[in-house]
């Protein structure tokens, strides 16, 4: 899940746009009426993936270096 941390909360991000541009556009009454949903849901989401930490990006192990220290 940490590996695609970053990715998700991108994802998150453009359901909340999405949820804006629902709520404010006059064509559809559907997407209106869940604009708001839309945009919380984001939310929702935005909260619980921005807490997690990407992992450690990985060192190259020098020439000749010993694993164990």
């Amino acid at each position: 899940m940490r590996r695609y941390a970053h990715k998700l909360e991108l994802f998150s991000m453009w359901v909340m746009v999405f949820g804006v541009v629902a709520l404010c556009q006059p064509w559809s009454l559907l997407l209106h009426r869940y604009g708001a949903t839309v945009i919380f849901g984001g939310l929702i989401l935005f909260n619980i993936f921005s807490r997690f930490k990407p992992p450690p990006p990985k060192r190259p192990q020098r020439a000749g270096a010993s694993t164990s220290d």
